[in-house]
């Protein structure tokens, strides 16, 4: 027995060494280098990139699908609407570099450095960055439908008007961090840290929120429909649609952040002005009232016509996941044929095909909004492109 325990130790302690291996394949930047090489323009990428050195290299529209870059220095890099679908960035440095407009879709950068990094109009449904150190970084208008952000840094980053539906952001740390008009619907958001950030009209519906720490955010505007463990305490400003279970409540922001309110009444009263201003506060209470009920009747119009037309675009994205689907399997015999004749070498681009194809239908199930349904449109093209590559080559 004792033998055995000690065999189980023994074997413990090798996995752990050997996971920790894993863990730092290399010092960032230790491998090939290509400093300041420009790689747009069709130049060949070199086929071994993990762990090499592209600091200031140029990446701009370059595909990089599925390719390797564990471990790779890219600070400064310029990567503008590079195509990293599926790529792997763990452990890298990319500081300072620009990604403006790139597809991040379902990359895996855990644990890698993208401080003061520009990721502004990036597509990243699916991407990871568990572990990740974004400070400063900027991800303005982003669409990261069910990016992962697990324990990551964001102190100080820029999110505003970013797209984070369903984000899993458990411990994540967003101090300061600037997020106005931010979609965080269904986001898995527990224990997250926002302290100062500004939130302004964020949208945090059904969000999950257990243990977040909401001190000195300003939350003016900010929608909490159905959100979960909610706790205002120390927060600033009005948020709207607060739980009833809502714990805490929240402060009035600072008069110099106070934005688009009326300017203190300052009638004098003493000289038999209060009577007028009594007439008047009824008169625009009344109207007041009338306005309200408008702007309900136009909102619940408006959100039929929303749920008319999200349940039509899914429809519709249905069947182009349906023909992309018939696409891969008209072309599997080709394929077959390709693959006797070649020596049974496999395909990438087949491979991508399927995989967009996968990642559109899980996408699709997952589907609540309008929004949800551009990144199932987005991965069924990733896999018709795929597909078109294979058939030039098959001819």
């Amino acid at each position: 027995m004792i033998a055995l325990v000690v065999a189980g130790v023994v074997l413990g302690l090798s996995g752990t060494a050997v996971a920790e291996a894993e863990v730092a394949p290399c010092r960032p930047g230790s491998g090939a280098k290509y400093k300041g090489k420009d790689f747009t323009g069709g130049a060949a990428l070199p086929a071994d990139l993990r762990c090499a050195d592209l600091t200031g290299a140029k990446l701009d529209a370059v595909d990089l699908i599925q390719k390797d870059l564990s471990g790779a220095l890219l600070k400064n890099a310029s990567l503008k609407e590079a195509d990293l679908t599926q790529a792997k960035l763990e452990y890298a440095d990319l500081t300072g570099a620009d990604l403006t407009d790139a597809d991040i879709g379902q990359m895996h950068a855990k644990h890698s450095v993208f401080r003061g990094a520009v990721l502004d109009g990036v597509e990243g449904a699916q991407a990871e960055f568990p572990h990740a150190d974004l400070t400063g970084a900027k991800f303005r208008r982003a669409d990261l439908g069910q990016t992962e952000f697990t324990d990551a840094t964001l102190v100080d980053a820029d999110l505003t008007e970013a797209k984070l539906g369903q984000v899993d952001a458990r411990k994540a740390d967003f101090s300061r961090a600037t997020m106005p008009e931010a979609e965080l619907t269904q986001g898995e958001l527990d224990y997250a840290v926002f302290r100062g950030a500004d939130l302004t009209e964020a949208v945090f519906t059904q969000a999950e929120l257990k243990g977040a720490d909401l001190r000195d955010a300003k939350v003016e505007g900010a929608s909490f429909t159905q959100a979960d463990d909610l706790n205002l305490t120390g927060a600033l400003g009005e948020p709207e649609d607060v739980p009833d279970d809502a714990q805490g409540s929240t402060s009035e922001l600072p008069e110099d952040d106070v934005a688009g309110r009326a300017p203190r009444d300052r009638t004098d009263t003493s000289r038999g002005g209060g009577s007028n201003l009594g007439l008047m506060l009824a008169v625009v209470s009344g109207v007041g009232l009338v306005l309200t009920l408008i702007f309900w009747g136009v909102a619940h119009r408006g959100r039929l016509e929303r749920a008319a037309r999200f349940t039509a675009a899914r429809r519709a994205a249905e069947e182009d996941v349906t023909r992309l689907g018939e696409a891969i399997d008209s072309l599997d015999f080709d394929f077959q044929i390709h693959n006797a004749t070649d020596g049974g070498s496999g395909d990438q681009d087949w491979r991508h095909a399927i995989d967009a194809y996968e990642a559109a239908r899980n996408m699709l199930q997952r589907a609540h909004a309008e929004q949800d349904l551009a990144q199932v449109a987005h991965a069924v093209q990733q896999g018709h492109q795929a597909l078109g590559r294979m058939r030039a080559r098959l001819r």
